[in-house]
């Protein structure tokens, strides 16, 4: 298990939790006092414009607040590519790579132009001391290496069995397992 941000978390079929049910999660952050991360994959179904009416023109396809997860739903987080990785615009901090968070209380004007891709969540995910690589060792979740084409695609309700189709070995099985197996 290498668990680092920029890691995805993969629900797996034994992982029951309705609010991480079919998830693929983001690792933005991971230390000695826990995780925090972001679901990729709940889109909602209100759009960025509704609720941060500034930040609107920024964010990519789809352009609705995605459900980070059910820590903070009232609070938004934002995650950005910088365009230019020389030049890190004011109210960007690096996650890794490429990739960061938006201080939403920047002004717009700092950081457009400086980004690639923007995407919004309201709340996130988070795990104590712990918890997480508890889950993990209970089989709750896949530990896999994301790739920058999982951030900002338009087309997320295919996330997960894309990022489980492209493993290696019995991984890959499945992405073609049925929601309910006794149906099969």
């Amino acid at each position: 298990m290498d668990l680092r941000p920029g890691s995805l978390l993969v629900a797996s079929p034994a992982l029951l939790d309705p609010n991480f049910v079919d998830s693929v999660v983001l690792v933005l952050e991971h230390n000695d006092e826990g995780a925090l991360g972001v679901v990729l994959n709940r889109p909602s179904v209100v759009t960025v414009g509704a609720v941060l009416e500034v930040w609107a023109g920024l964010v990519g396809e789809p352009d609705v607040l995605f459900q980070g997860g059910p820590v903070g739903l009232d609070g938004a987080l934002a995650l950005a590519l910088l365009a230019d990785p020389a030049d890190e615009p004011v109210g960007w901090r690096r996650c890794f790579g490429d990739l960061g968070m938006v201080d939403l209380d920047s002004p717009v004007e700092l950081v457009d132009g400086g980004i690639a891709a923007l995407r919004v969540y309201a709340g996130y995910a988070g795990w104590g001391t712990g918890q997480l690589e508890a889950e993990i060792a209970e089989g709750s979740w896949y530990v896999i290496d994301s790739e920058p084409s999982d951030f900002f695609r338009p087309d997320v309700e295919s996330l997960r069995r894309d990022v489980l189709r492209r493993q290696p070995g019995e991984l890959a099985w499945v992405s073609t397992r049925p929601a309910d197996p006794t149906l099969n």
